[in-house]
């Protein structure tokens, strides 16, 4: 049995330019606890990984996505 590695997104859609405002691209690579996922889920390169996490960083700065999701206490 062996491994597939997983490719890319980004670079096979052949998106030159991760931007915040892109919020659909951006959930990809989030969480469903609204964490940034790591590159082995995800299978981005590491070049790309960097420009995801810092346009998350910089959507949620600016309000276009969550940092955390809403938790329900169920105590």
């Amino acid at each position: 049995m062996t491994k597939r590695t997983k490719q890319c997104f980004i670079n096979e859609s052949n998106i030159h330019l991760v931007d915040y405002k892109n919020v659909r691209l951006l959930k990809a690579f989030v969480t469903p606890q609204a964490k940034i996922a790591p590159r082995r889920r995800t299978g981005a390169s590491a070049k790309v990984q960097r420009e995801v996490a810092h346009a998350i960083k910089r959507a949620r700065f600016m309000g276009f996505l969550p940092y955390t999701t809403k938790v329900i206490d169920t105590r």
